[in-house]
């Protein structure tokens, strides 16, 4: 089909009830089987890889497999820099061809998360990508290393950042998390409906991984229209890696990566309501 920008996949998801799934890669395993499911599913993705798993994972290395996959891909595929924290880094990631960047400024005061995300989305608008941003804080990590306290989106902080930056989707802190939740969650529906009522914007979900099917229709109806899923793609396929042992091939194992992601991929599209979505974009 096409490489595409999320902005491209997220207002139609937006007006039409239906979520965008941003799924992380990790290898080009997990691309493959991201992109097998989307094919099967008739459904628009968006592929994405967070700054700090780089380290495991460089982005010159994984990050022109995920935007040539997208390009050959049968449906429309968005590649996504999720939780970019440097500018050197997401420079490189659009100067690679991804057609969206997040800036996490979270951890910042308002002010500063505002004048950092400025200069970062005029940077984006220069390669015609699209720019996600958050306010207030999602739960968890992104890598599982250190816990962030969550803060809910302060509704005053997401009026005052939208006014003055120019952002495409918005993330927003309803008690959500990054990784399994640790317990029953305590997402904050009344919270999210609060802040849509007010803003009328498309939403970002952080912390995919163990909602259920109802938590996402409620989320969507609330304006979600982009949800984030990467723990339990990867313990999806690592839990299909253990159905083999003992292994006796090494293309087993590449095999079941695939699989294994593609399954988690599958499910996750049909709970957003994204299967069979491809003619909205």
């Amino acid at each position: 089909m096409t490489l595409v920008t999320v902005k491209e996949l997220t207002d139609k998801a937006y007006q039409n009830g239906y979520a965008i799934g941003a799924f992380s890669v990790a290898s080009t395993e997990m691309i493959n089987g991201a992109i097998q499911a989307a094919e099967r599913t008739n459904a628009p993705i968006i592929l994405q890889i967070a700054e700090v798993r780089l380290k495991q994972t460089p982005l010159h290395i994984i990050g022109p497999a995920m935007v040539q996959a997208a390009k050959e891909a049968a449906v429309p595929v968005a590649v996504h820099l999720d939780h970019g924290l440097s500018e050197p880094v997401i420079k490189q990631a659009l100067d690679l061809g991804f057609t969206s960047v997040m800036f996490d400024g979270s951890m910042f005061p308002i002010e500063e998360n505002i004048a950092k995300s400025q200069k970062i989305s005029r940077m984006a608008r220069q390669y015609s990508a699209s720019f996600e941003a958050e306010i207030g804080k999602v739960g968890g990590s992104e890598d599982g290393t250190e816990d962030i306290e969550a803060q809910l989106t302060a509704l005053h902080e997401a009026k005052l950042f939208l006014n003055q930056v120019d952002v495409d989707v918005l993330a927003v802190a309803i008690g959500n998390s990054h990784g399994f939740y640790k317990s029953t969650t305590q997402i904050r529906f009344d919270h999210l409906e609060v802040l849509q009522q007010a803003l009328q914007y498309p939403f970002v979900l952080h912390g995919g991984s163990g909602l259920t099917e109802q938590d996402f229709h409620v989320a969507i109806t609330q304006g979600v229209a982009k949800v984030n899923v990467a723990t339990s793609t990867f313990h999806a396929a690592l839990q299909k890696v253990k159905e083999l042992e003992p292994m006796q091939d090494y293309y087993e194992l590449h095999n079941a990566l695939i699989d294994g992601s593609a399954e988690n991929v599958e499910k996750h599209i049909h709970m957003f309501r994204s299967a069979g979505r491809v003619q909205y974009v």
